[in-house]
């Protein structure tokens, strides 16, 4: 049962590196400063500050601990599939992502670990295991996305590809959005054949979603989205306690809808553990083109 379950996991996170997601879904209005209409500068003047203060409050409201370490109840869902496991996350800024998850509470039976240089992929219970680079992907590595990219949606943070932070010079390459005016505001960007819109929460500048999306041709589209909430105090900021990605995509036989939710414990700015996994000579390494193969057949 869990090779079967392992191969699902493997498809949702490998999903949240590969990604990409939808807009808004509805016509926006740029504040931007460029596309305000009624011709007044004042109006448009108002709405680069509006755009210009959101953006500030979104880096400000960003959590700026260095380390964090938690207990997780890991969920994935997939039409009739399901599996539930407890387990922990533990993640240490610019070095390392660490999931772990464990069998009724008591043995590992897989890790997923991403480091700056590769992405490590441990299954327990078959003494398998997967290593791979972050360019040795061809999708990932023509979109600049790496390492970086997903730390920002662990760390709930913005991100542009390519780049390893986000700071205050950097906030010019966003541009800012609302549906409707009762909407939530967005900060959108695009990066080739990528578009990532972030929705955040205009009282504290907290971001709540982010979705990405990648149209590599017309008939395959993929689209995740990283939803966070149950945010709490992590160091001087809130972090949150539940994040939910959900993928879509008809570029990869059975991987529509499928939802992944971590639910985080009460997170701690934890450091005090082992930074990478070294991996025993007992276990056979297999290639990413094998798992795939083995998803397709799911």
């Amino acid at each position: 049962m869990w090779k079967n379950s392992n191969g699902w996991f493997f498809t949702a996170v490998l999903a949240v590196v590969s990604l990409a997601v939808v807009s808004c879904g509805t016509k926006k209005a740029a504040l931007d400063g460029t596309a305000v209409s009624g011709g007044r500068s004042d109006v448009v003047e108002r709405a680069v500050v509006d755009a210009n203060e959101l953006k500030g409050k979104v880096l400000a409201a960003q959590t700026d601990a260095d380390c964090m370490s938690s207990k997780i109840r890991f969920t994935l869902s997939s039409g009739q599939k399901d599996l539930s496991v407890s387990g922990s996350l533990r993640m240490k800024r610019d070095e390392v992502i660490r999931i772990q998850l464990t069998a009724f509470g008591l043995m590992e039976v897989g890790r997923l670990e991403f480091t700056k240089d590769y992405v490590l992929l441990m299954d327990r219970m078959n003494k398998e295991y997967i290593k791979a680079g972050y360019a040795d992907v061809g999708f990932l590595r023509a979109n600049g996305l790496d390492f970086y990219t997903l730390q920002a949606l662990f760390w709930n943070r913005l991100f542009i590809p390519g780049r390893q932070t986000v700071d205050r010079s950097a906030l010019d390459c966003f541009a800012v959005a609302f549906q409707d005016a009762s909407a939530a505001p967005c900060l959108t960007l695009e990066r080739g054949g990528m578009e990532y819109l972030w929705t955040v929460d205009k009282a504290s500048g907290r971001i709540t979603s982010v979705d990405m999306t990648y149209s590599g041709t017309p008939s395959a589209k993929t689209t995740v989205r990283c939803a966070y909430d149950g945010f709490e105090p992590l160091g001087d900021k809130q972090f949150p306690t539940d994040i939910t990605l959900t993928l879509k995509s008809t570029a990869l036989k059975g991987a529509d809808g499928v939802a992944v939710n971590i639910a985080i414990d009460k997170p701690e700015a934890d450091g005090d553990w082992e930074t990478f996994t070294s991996v025993s000579g007992k276990y056979k390494q297999v290639s990413v083109e094998e798992l795939m193969k083995r998803l397709m057949k799911l």
